[in-house]
């Protein structure tokens, strides 16, 4: 039964609005859910947040930015994930395990066999049966999220260390989740997001509505 869904990508790639409006369609449905994300769906993920996506890329080594992640993570699977999944809900998460491989990984160069080993501590075995993958180029996504930045107000304007990066780190971003992809591709999803914002909605709509059809019938 799909309980556990994740959805990844790169910044500006989409995602916390697709999970609104994904959201919005389950609840239409009558589909028991929780939307939630990483980092920062705790109290103490909150203050860690800050801490990772505030300032300058420098401000933070390599390997303290990885633990404040992987604190926010055990949290967050110990207080919202998993109790949620036991009460029968289907939970939703912008951001996950995927994340850290993809940017701590490939983008910072950190070994990918130690991520998944300190993973696997932080969430205790709890894993997605399904992520979606949200792929944009990435000059289109930064461009996005410069747009968001705009939009909003200063405080949340400073939560951008990783967008920061720049083009190269982003690009190696995105070849990691599309390696990771093409490693599970019975979890993982590629869905192209840069079209229009309901086209690529439909997608993640479909894939949804097949999982849960499966899962209805075993």
């Amino acid at each position: 039964m799909l309980r556990f869904v994740t959805i990844e990508g790169g910044d500006g790639s989409g995602k916390s609005r697709q999970l609104g409006l994904l959201d919005e369609y389950l609840d239409s449905r009558g589909v028991s859910r929780l939307l939630t994300r990483e980092p920062g769906d705790t109290p103490l993920g909150k203050q860690l947040r800050k801490l990772v996506l505030e300032g300058r890329p420098e401000s933070l080594s390599d390997e303290t930015e990885l633990f404040l992640i992987l604190a926010d993570r055990a949290q967050h699977v110990h207080e919202v994930v998993r109790p949620a999944i036991e009460q029968g809900k289907l939970v939703m998460s912008d951001r996950f395990v995927d994340s850290t491989l993809a940017y701590q990984g490939y983008g910072r160069g950190m070994d990918l066999a130690l991520l998944r080993r300190l993973n696997l501590v932080a969430t205790g075995g709890t894993m997605p049966e399904l992520t979606i993958i949200l792929d944009c180029p990435v000059e289109v996504a930064l461009a996005r999220a410069a747009e968001r930045q705009d939009r909003q107000d200063r405080q949340a304007s400073r939560e951008n260390r990783f967008e920061a990066e720049g083009v190269a780190f982003q690009r190696r971003v995105r070849e990691g989740f599309l390696e990771l992809a093409g490693a599970e591709p019975s979890r993982c999803v590629v869905v192209q997001s840069d079209g229009p914002v309901m086209a690529t909605q439909e997608k993640l709509r479909r894939i949804i509505d097949e999982r849960l059809h499966v899962g209805a019938r075993r």
